[in-house]
């Protein structure tokens, strides 16, 4: 599937501030499931610079930082991404200790994953959650997982939530609801929980949950053989065609497309615009 996206950010201040550094996390990842075919971001105002780096968890991301007093810094990112990601299950496990729960990695993987089977909490409710989840998938990781991103969005109702940090995944489940980065977390916290190695996703999504005007979240689990593995648990089935993944961290706070500040005494308000279309490779040019 070829998808092209259109992303504008804008930060609006009462009155002129002076911008520290922007990271910015806005292009999509290039791998075996996507292609990044053209990447183009304007800044207004221009920075002062703008430097590039492959971050710890392998993201791209850019650090931009300006000279001078401004009242408004606007982002407009627009990207033609390639999709190839039509067969969610098309891998082969290469350990036989991956095949059941809880999960336990050989132990080179284990202290190369070991930040992302860190539990924030050991949340009585999430446990027994991912224990019922698991004596339901009689024990099975594939089943687990796949009954796993099918339960969150049965029990819980989904809700868009444009601005705030992610709820923990115990609060998630005390409300009884969530936003995608809210499930996210809950699937990653669940994972953990039964030794799956799993990690926090962020991205764009076509379709009925992030209905192209909002980024989209969703949770990756690392697998011996197959590697890294998308869920969404807000629709409840694996990642496919349409899911571009743009960032990732075993913290939600390391997939971040933008994080920043600034200084002076103002008010600050965040716009956010998202298109995607899809295009016929004639399109493409």
């Amino acid at each position: 599937m070829l998808l092209q996206i259109t992303h504008q950010t804008r930060y609006l201040y009462s009155q002129p501030v002076f911008l520290e550094p922007f990271v910015l996390r806005l292009r999509p990842r290039s791998d075996a499931n996507q292609t990044v075919r053209s990447y183009h971001i304007d800044v207004t105002p221009t920075p002062e610079g703008v430097s590039h780096c492959i971050e710890l968890d392998g993201n791209n991301s850019q650090t931009i930082w300006f000279s001078g007093l401004h009242q408004t810094l606007s982002l407009e990112v627009r990207t033609l991404v390639q999709t190839h990601h039509e067969d969610p299950f098309n891998f082969l496990l290469t350990d036989a200790l991956a095949l059941g729960l809880p999960l336990r990695y050989q132990p080179d993987l284990a202290l190369a994953l070991s930040h992302c089977l860190q539990r924030p909490s050991d949340s009585p409710q999430v446990m027994a959650f991912a224990q019922e989840v698991m004596q339901r998938a009689k024990g099975e990781t594939i089943p687990f997982l796949t009954l796993l991103a099918q339960q969150i969005p049965v029990r819980l109702k989904y809700m868009l939530r444009e601005h705030g940090e992610p709820w923990t995944a115990d609060e998630t489940l005390r409300r009884g609801e969530g936003s995608c980065r809210d499930f996210a977390v809950l699937f990653t916290e669940a994972c953990r929980s039964v030794g799956i190695a799993a990690r926090f996703v962020s991205g764009y999504c076509m379709g009925d949950v992030a209905s192209g005007q909002h980024m989209h979240a969703w949770a990756e689990v690392y697998l011996p053989g197959a590697g890294w593995r998308g869920f969404d648990p807000s629709r409840g089935a694996t990642t496919s065609d349409d899911h571009i993944s743009v960032a990732a961290s075993y913290h939600p706070a390391g997939a971040a497309p933008t994080c920043g500040s600034f200084r002076g005494q103002a008010e600050s308000s965040m716009e956010v615009s998202i298109s995607m279309r899809r295009l016929e490779p004639a399109e493409a040019g």
